[in-house]
């Protein structure tokens, strides 16, 4: 206060933040569990955890051993082997020209030469004959504003004697309110799909003169969530049969939650909740489908997930449950058959590996060998069952030599219990069971990557929009975004689904179960 008194305003404000952040950083480094490398993550980002970056900073060139990853160097266990003098460096992804098939919902315009047929004498040489041969494919694209406006004008004419006003109908297929069923659909995934605030595609449509206020925006989503709402719910029902669950949790914010909590806690009360959540829920299907939830509130991954295995069938197995170690992540009473992620443990070598390159180097060599052989069985596209013969017969072993490896660094106190690289130890061996079970059941995964590759969604919107402002919001978010990446991951068009839901609700709430993203065609087919 006497701070506050003493400075001019924009003086405090700026030594507010100062000391602010000074604060954040001391208690920080303060917390057990926070490194300085870890620390130094959190403010500028973490770098990339391939084997290649860890060990050629840190081991490799201490050993003078060559990375298996190196082009040359000898196979994983049980994979293809390597002619040393063949190159074996791939070109990288994604800098080729897309292809006329990958363009699947374009429209298709054939045109045929206008004088010439299949038949005809050449008019080039006039002796022979032309024949059918495969078309030149063209792809056109045109640009356009994400929402474009037309306006109509209806011709009027007025009675003079009774004052009578005849208005001419409506274009054949122009619906007659004043935002169209593909308006909801392309800003629900503009901002649910791609991240995109409302508050940014105001402006950007301000600029391309078809205005449209960001408060206009979540009116049109949230009026036309109703068809949406009803598949969310069905697609709890069929994640909650699913045979394999990968859950995991990143953190949330609810602007209105917020400020109840602060306006409770300055009130003197207890608030037993304090942290938000976005859950992500990934559901591997006896079909091969998968299907994708968001749950955000206050209930933790596996609080969600003991709410959706209530709505499981009493004569199904047990499923599969792959998470992270996380105490959160193991709670209700319905059974569950836990494996743990592979690339969590790992994570807690790579974060010590500076200080302890050399045990950590072994470590992660194995976890090189199990990620080759599960590789070469998804590039054979083995079926579950020799997937997992594959890996008794070829990742079994290093995997038991490092258990007793492990053991003999406690037994023979080569490494400290207390520090960090006995923590990591620790975990692997805690959790033996669970991130081994991939040797033991077939179609166990290796890590919870599916997982984490969904909660990105997420996080794309979190780090654009920041919060959502109410509970309603956040549910509508739920919502939009488990359709979303479900139809992307089903290898379907999230913006025509979502448009097929709006034009059919009634038939949707009807029968859902018919309307699903990998079936809904089938009842478009059929529709008048």
């Amino acid at each position: 206060m006497l701070a506050k008194r003493t400075f001019p305003e924009q003086p405090y404000e700026l030594l507010k933040a100062v000391l602010g952040t000074f604060s954040f950083v001391m208690m920080k480094l303060k917390n057990a569990k926070t490194s300085l490398k870890r620390f130094r993550n959190m403010l500028f980002g973490a770098g990339t955890e391939s084997k290649r970056n860890l060990l050629g900073k840190n081991a490799g060139a201490d050993t003078g051993e060559k990375s298996p990853d190196a082009p040359g160097a000898a196979p994983a266990e049980g994979g293809p082997e390597v002619n040393p003098e063949t190159p074996t460096k791939k070109p990288r992804k994604g800098h080729g020209r897309h292809g006329a098939t990958k363009y699947r919902d374009a429209p298709v315009v054939a045109v045929a030469l206008p004088d010439l047929k299949s038949g005809d004498s050449c008019p080039n040489c006039n002796d022979g004959k032309v024949y059918d041969s495969p078309p030149r494919t063209l792809v056109k694209v045109i640009g356009q504003p994400p929402l474009v406006a037309t306006i109509v004008k209806l011709e009027q004419l007025r009675c003079r004697l009774c004052d009578t006003t005849f208005t001419a109908p409506l274009p054949e297929g122009m619906s007659p309110t004043k935002y169209d069923h593909s308006c909801a659909s392309m800003l629900a995934v503009l901002r649910y799909g791609s991240g995109m605030p409302f508050y940014r595609l105001e402006g950007l449509q301000g600029n391309l003169n078809v205005p449209l206020p960001d408060a206009t925006q979540w009116d049109i989503v949230a009026n036309a969530v109703d068809a949406p709402r009803t598949v969310f719910r069905e697609l709890i029902h069929q994640a909650a049969q699913g045979d394999l669950l990968h859950i995991d949790d990143t953190r949330a914010k609810i602007l209105s939650i917020i400020v109840q909590r602060a306006k409770s806690e300055a009130a003197g009360k207890t608030v037993d909740a304090k942290a938000i959540n976005t859950s992500g829920i990934v559901a591997e299907l006896h079909t091969g489908r998968q299907v994708v939830l968001f749950l955000t509130g206050h209930n933790h991954a596996g609080d969600n997930l003991n709410d959706v295995l209530k709505q499981r069938a009493k004569t199904l197995a047990a499923p599969i449950q792959m998470s992270d170690a996380l105490a959160c992540n193991f709670v209700g009473e319905f059974q569950r058959i836990l494996a743990n992620c592979l690339t969590h443990a790992r994570r807690q070598f790579v974060d010590v590996i500076e200080h302890f390159p050399e045990p950590c180097r072994y470590v992660i060599d194995v976890f090189a060998k199990i990620y080759a052989n599960d590789a070469h069985c998804r590039d054979r596209k083995m079926s579950p069952e020799d997937r997992l013969r594959h890996h008794q017969a070829h990742s079994a072993k290093p995997m038991q030599e490092l258990h007793v490896w492990m053991n003999d660094q406690f037994d023979q106190h080569f490494v400290e219990p207390n520090s960090g690289l006995g923590k990591a130890l620790r975990y692997l061996l805690n959790h033996w069971v669970e991130l081994t079970l991939f040797l033991r059941m077939a179609g166990v995964p290796l890590d919870n990557n599916s997982c984490e590759r969904a909660l990105k969604q997420a996080i794309l919107h979190r780090k654009n929009s920041m919060f959502f402002k109410t509970a309603n919001g956040a549910a509508v978010g739920d919502i939009y975004m488990s359709i979303i990446h479900t139809c992307q991951l089903n290898q379907v068009n999230p913006f025509e689904y979502l448009q097929a839901l709006m034009i059919h609700i009634e038939k949707v709430q009807a029968n859902v179960a018919l309307w699903l993203p990998w079936n809904y065609r089938e009842q478009l087919a059929g529709a008048p």
